[in-house]
């Protein structure tokens, strides 16, 4: 489905690979410049390489998303580049440990927490003021199925993606009638590079096991997800405000 978005401007975090990537690229198919805040800077001159390789207009800058100095920094870069700010899609984190309760380390929890949560945070408190002076905009946040339910294990990313979830709702209800929507995408499993390199050190057998909790029995593609992003920035989801939702083969629904 076409989103048209000529003239509109988005800041896509971890924009170098996987989920963000495939956002990046939607995108840009739909006529809006990209600015890509990412970690991995040489990944994010390659998207940008790409996306001005089929015609669209995007940027980038290495970022850390969980220093205040790194995120003001990416959202002047968006607004000095292109004029102004349309659209964000908060989406750098990681999974993290998969240490329960007990054996996560502080120096984990603390460093999920900075990724997780704090990024998307930060990334919103200077985000919304420059859409303000656009007269409104839309805001996606990365979540995760384990934002919505519980997890026995991964205990420092199901706490972060449920934080997530709430400041998601919260940041919706606090702008519904100032013309800024919030909402979030909540992916499964997803066939990122990194979800390939795990799999590769899987034992044989145990991706079956792992895609035994999608209904669908199957992986979901980054684009899948991109494509959500891209359908609740634009017009198309005008009514859709503090909404999570699940991109997950189903997962959620049992």
């Amino acid at each position: 489905m076409s989103h048209s978005m000529p003239g509109k401007v988005v800041v896509v975090t971890g924009g170098a690979s996987g989920i963000g990537q495939a956002a990046a690229f939607a995108f840009a198919r739909e006529g809006a410049s990209v600015v890509i805040g990412d970690i991995d800077g040489a990944g994010a001159e390659k998207t940008v390489a790409a996306i001005r390789d089929k015609g669209g207009e995007a940027s980038c800058l290495c970022v850390d998303v969980s220093k205040s100095d790194d995120v003001r920094r990416m959202v002047a870069h968006a607004v000095d580049g292109y004029g102004g700010l349309d659209y964000a899609f908060n989406n750098a984190g990681f999974v993290g440990s998969t240490a329960g309760i007990v054996e996560t380390t502080e120096e984990d929890w603390q460093r999920a927490i900075a990724t997780n949560l704090t990024s998307v945070w930060l990334s919103m408190k200077y985000e919304i003021p420059e859409m303000l002076k656009r007269g409104g905009g839309a805001i996606v946040n990365n979540g995760s199925v384990i934002g919505l339910v519980g997890s026995g294990f991964a205990i420092g990313g199901v706490a972060t993606k449920h934080g997530v979830s709430g400041l998601t709702k919260s940041a919706a209800l606090e702008y519904a009638t100032r013309g800024i929507r919030v909402n979030a995408v909540a992916p499964g499993m997803v066939r990122t590079p990194l979800a390939d390199r795990m799999v590769k050190s899987l034992q044989p057998g145990a991706e079956t096991a792992i895609l035994s909790v999608v209904p669908q029995g199957r992986w979901c593609q980054p684009e899948e997800v991109a494509e959500v992003v891209v359908f609740l920035c634009s017009d198309a989801a005008s009514h859709v405000t503090g909404h999570i939702m699940p991109v997950d083969g189903g997962w959620t629904a049992r």
